[in-house]
């Protein structure tokens, strides 16, 4: 049996008007990816512009907002830890984004949160052949929710 012990932090401010998934769903589409995986420990956190552009700026040199940061837990393999790391997704920018390609708010939130997953398990765009890779994972993935694929909706 599976053991996945999903940490879910909510960074944004009380008054933020922001559409945000329920928990449940954020779980569901995290299980959705860990599938295959014995054991995992992971950390999907929300939070608010300021401090996606400092982690953006502190871990990628860039000074500017971005839609999931993604922080692969670098353990010793001797240690035989389940932790994956944590996926950082900041709430505003899927917001406007989802704007932006005309889809759903709630659907580029499961794209993120995804893509974010994909990350701690090694998965990487760095090349063709690795984005064809996680892309197709993705598309998979978010198909079995009934979300089209989103690569597609950004040539809109």
């Amino acid at each position: 049996m599976n053991s996945h012990n999903i940490t879910i932090q909510n960074q944004l401010p009380v008054q933020s008007l922001c559409e945000l998934p329920s928990n449940e769903q954020i779980i569901s589409w995290v299980e959705a990816v860990l599938i295959d995986k014995q054991d995992a420990e992971l950390t999907i956190r929300m939070t608010d512009e300021s401090e996606i552009i400092n982690l953006n700026l502190q871990y990628r040199n860039q000074n500017k907002p971005t839609n999931v940061l993604s922080f692969p837990a670098d353990l010793p393999s001797e240690l035989n830890l389940p932790l994956l790391g944590d996926v950082v997704i900041c709430a505003s920018v899927v917001e406007k984004e989802s704007l932006q390609q005309g889809k759903s708010v709630i659907s580029h939130w499961a794209h993120m949160v995804i893509h974010g997953t994909l990350h701690l398990l090694g998965y990487d765009h760095l090349d063709e052949v690795q984005a064809n890779e996680m892309e197709a994972k993705e598309i998979e993935i978010l198909a079995q929710f009934g979300y089209s694929n989103p690569y597609l909706e950004m040539d809109i």
